[in-house]
């Protein structure tokens, strides 16, 4: 299988997703923090979040293997370039070392091969840019509630099209980014109470 994810995922408009009130936030602060400028986001999805980063006065691209997404997120006004690729796919040369941060939100579990992420975003980022990843958080005490709530078939929601094949805490998405040279730099919950956070947000920097 030539391939890191499922071919579609079903979009139908471009709607705001359900977490970007509790996400996009979080991770502008972090971009923000780390000087903004170019930025690439990882699998953009229905590129409902791209006009948000916009907002942030960040000169913004994005990919997405989806086509019922990347022809909703091809539209938006104001982005550098939306390319309809996978993280399958070799980034084109004038993407390579040429950004100062890339985001990829609520993507890597949904892929078959999550390890591309990590090499897509190194090949995007010049030394010393930084990636910004989210993804639904996994851990003892939310586990254990899932479980007592008997929500384990509605989390893992597997008759959807497209659904989460993995699942991550927050030491195996850290480990996934160290494996390939990223420095883990901060974490941060993101919605509901600590611990029973919906999803999960690293802070890497690609080292100088």
């Amino acid at each position: 299988m030539n391939t890191a994810s499922a071919e579609r995922y079903g979009w139908v408009n471009n709607a705001d997703t359900y977490s970007h009130s509790y996400l996009l936030p979080q991770v502008a602060a972090l971009v923000n923090q780390a000087g903004g400028g170019r930025v690439l986001d990882i699998g953009t999805g229905n590129g409902s979040a791209l006009p948000f980063w916009k907002r942030q006065g960040w000169t913004v691209s994005a990919m997405e293997p989806d086509r019922e997404g990347y022809e909703h997120a091809r539209i938006v006004e104001g982005v550098e370039e939306v390319l309809h690729q996978g993280v399958e796919v070799r980034l084109p040369d004038r993407w390579t070392s040429t950004f100062d941060a890339v985001v990829s939100l609520e993507v890597v579990e949904h892929l078959f091969n999550p390890s591309l992420l990590v090499t897509t975003a190194s090949q995007a980022l010049r030394p010393g840019g930084v990636a910004v990843i989210s993804t639904p958080y996994h851990g003892y005490w939310k586990n254990l509630a899932l479980a007592l709530a008997n929500k384990w078939d509605f989390h893992h929601h597997p008759e959807r099209v497209g659904g989460h094949i993995k699942f991550w805490s927050r030491d195996t998405l850290r480990s996934l980014f160290v494996a390939q040279g990223f420095l883990p730099r901060s974490f941060h919950g993101a919605g509901r109470l600590p611990w029973l956070w919906k999803s999960m947000i690293w802070f890497f920097q690609k080292p100088s």
